[in-house]
């Protein structure tokens, strides 16, 4: 079987949540959670949500429990904290919640990155997994490693007419309609 884009199959949109996750941006200059937005939006999907929270355990932990207990939320994305500095602690504030990890996100995100920033890439804690139904997807917060991860890894398991499979399928509502 061929993979890639099916276009005989219908598009079927996902709410997707993005949380910056930063000490120092702004809404004027997020340019990673501002890039995400812009490419889910671009591709079909709806923004349910958008906030920036400081790199504290807590805060992180605080708003992805609020959206990951969302009937309006299908996705998180988070940009930022995932690396090696002393204030970044997404990993250490996502990973308690997760009912399951997706570590295949991880080797695919180092891979695709690895072409793109070479082995500057181990220097990211990018991970995934699932909260409840709800899916989340950590992410560098450098807006090149954003690009990556949605051009190269994330637009297309987004995306329902992606074959052999897609995320999509296992999103709720979704469930036998996208197989």
């Amino acid at each position: 079987m061929k993979t890639g884009i099916d276009e005989r199959l219908p598009f079927h949109p996902l709410n997707i949540a993005v949380l910056t996750i930063s000490d120092t941006r702004t809404e004027v200059t997020d340019t990673s959670g501002g890039l995400l937005a812009d490419r889910l939006t671009s591709a079909g999907h709806v923004l349910a949500a958008r906030a920036i929270v400081a790199d504290e355990v807590g805060a992180i932990a605080t708003q992805v429990r609020a959206w990951a207990a969302s009937a309006e939320v299908d996705v998180i994305l988070t940009t930022g904290g995932t690396g090696f500095s002393p204030r970044d602690v997404t990993p250490e504030a996502v990973t308690p919640l997760l009912d399951r990890t997706m570590d295949g996100f991880s080797v695919v995100f180092h891979q695709a990155s690895q072409g793109t920033v070479g082995v500057s890439t181990l220097q990211s804690r990018a991970l995934a997994g699932q909260i409840g139904e709800t899916f989340i997807f950590c992410v560098p917060g450098s807006t090149g490693a954003c690009k990556d991860a949605w051009d190269l890894v994330l637009a297309e398991e987004f995306d329902s007419r992606f074959r052999p499979c897609s995320l999509v399928g296992q999103i709720p509502r979704y469930r036998g309609v996208c197989n």
